[in-house]
């Protein structure tokens, strides 16, 4: 951490803040923008893109929709603003998926609509290309199946239905500017509703609130079939959300309240899922575990207050914290405040976190979730920032690395061979900019950010 430079761009003092192996590239926030008349939120959802080989940033407010270029994340900017369909302090969530060049975007408050945002062009444009209630007046949240081109959505009012609210609506999106619904659902013998759900290859895992995890076959839609379900388990409340490994043997899963832990889950037999332990921040009583993704052997919590919490799953009885960043700056936990959502899928390796009272955040890792398994030798990069030349001073047993220097697209841009007598490298080569630096010997493995000037 010590030779990692830390980046601060905000309009507000973050003075208070502090983070555990991350590290704060850029953070911000419009005050301007009101926050909602419930929890004092100017912010919501946040979302990731990768187009035109640049990265960015998506992120909700009351206002509408902001898309930052985070390609160079220290000098990330608003490159677009797409105004809701509905504006103000009653506005509290909007969420957000992207699928075949198109972003998707829906608001559970007011008038809203669905709105389609054509996001091939970015980042010089971002035109809404479809904006209508008849399918989507207002929904909690989205999930896009993608290998399917099925579009979910949960607890849906809508011009078509008579502005009645449905649990879940799926829709074809083939036609990404033509969604057509195919149908409506609700969970048999129980009464909640679809808070939020994660699908893939038509199985749907079903958030339902105070009934439990529900777990949905919906292959033959005339008769989708329910094979899966977790009505009974420690701490159990209202049942939020929660996210797979990618070999869907294991689910963590969090309940939407003050003090709670989260749940690892057993899914290898959707027929028999059990609980094989409970986690927690163990930041404060009141903490609540909000949103969770999984990335390899990470899962990526935002959490109310807490902020950023990322566990080592790897040994999925002992979940393990790496990695936090505390992006709320108030000393209270009354409400429900905080971070809201995370995104750590950017080829990058940087972390995407909103914050309902603070805003956009864009984190580094100060090393390598992936490779901390592995014997790690302790290696001063320096300077860093560099100009034109740098040392990797080895203070380990390896005689000789293999030193790799990766651009934000993840090409190489330079190699070499060095050793404790030879560890000079020549950057003069490079532009300006942030880079990946690797380095590998025969037992051991290391990387950070570069960052040249």
């Amino acid at each position: 951490m010590k030779n990692i430079l830390f980046f601060c761009i905000i309009s507000t003092s973050v003075f208070a803040q502090s983070g555990e192996n991350l590290e704060l590239l850029f953070n911000w926030n419009d005050s301007t923008i009101v926050g909602t008349s419930a929890y004092n939120n100017a912010y919501n959802e946040i979302w990731g893109l990768v187009v035109n080989e640049r990265e960015f940033a998506v992120i909700g407010s009351t206002s509408g929709t902001h898309i930052f270029d985070v390609t160079d994340p220290v000098n990330s900017v608003q490159v677009q603003f797409i105004p809701g369909a509905a504006v103000g302090t009653q506005i509290i969530h909007r969420d957000y998926h992207d699928r075949n060049g198109f972003l998707y975007a829906v608001s559970d408050e007011g008038n809203s609509t669905l709105q389609i945002i054509d996001i091939k062009q970015l980042p010089y444009a971002a035109p809404v290309i479809y904006d209508s209630n008849e399918l989507i007046k207002t929904a909690h949240n989205i999930f896009i199946d993608e290998n399917l081109n099925k579009l979910y959505a949960c607890n849906v009012r809508s011009a078509s239905s008579g502005w009645n609210a449905s649990s879940l609506v799926i829709f074809d999106i083939e036609n990404p500017i033509n969604p057509v619904q195919l149908i409506t659902y609700e969970v048999p013998a129980t009464g909640a509703g679809v808070h939020d759900m994660w699908v893939k290859n038509d199985t749907a895992f079903l958030n339902n609130g105070g009934d439990g995890l529900f777990v949905v076959d919906f292959t033959d839609l005339t008769s989708p079939q329910l094979i899966g379900s977790l009505t009974d388990y420690t701490d159990k409340g209202y049942n939020h959300s929660g996210w797979p490994t990618a070999d869907m043997k294991t689910y963590i899963m969090a309940d939407e309240d003050w003090g709670y832990d989260m749940k690892v889950l057993d899914i290898s037999d959707l027929s028999d899922i059990t609980e094989i332990t409970t986690f927690s921040s163990e930041i404060h009583p009141n903490s609540i575990a909000h949103n969770q993704l999984i990335k390899d052997n990470y899962v990526y919590v935002s959490s109310y207050h807490d902020g950023l919490q990322v566990y080592d799953i790897s040994d999925q009885e002992n979940p393990t914290k790496v990695a936090s960043f505390s992006t709320y700056l108030m000393d209270d936990h009354d409400s429900y405040r905080g971070a809201w959502g995370v995104y750590p899928f950017l080829p990058s390796g940087n972390i995407l976190v909103s914050d309902m009272q603070y805003g956009l955040y864009v984190l580094a890792p100060s090393q390598d979730f992936s490779v901390q398994s592995c014997s790690v030798e302790k290696i001063t990069v320096y300077p860093n920032p560099a100009k034109t030349s740098i040392k990797l001073i080895v203070h380990g047993q390896e005689n000789t690395l293999d030193v790799k220097i990766f651009d934000l697209k993840g090409q190489i841009v330079m190699r070499k061979k060095i050793s404790h007598n030879n560890n000079l490298i020549n950057i003069a080569s490079l532009k300006q900019g942030i880079y990946i630096i690797k380095a590998e010997g025969n037992n051991s493995l290391f990387q950070q950010k570069l960052m040249v000037h």
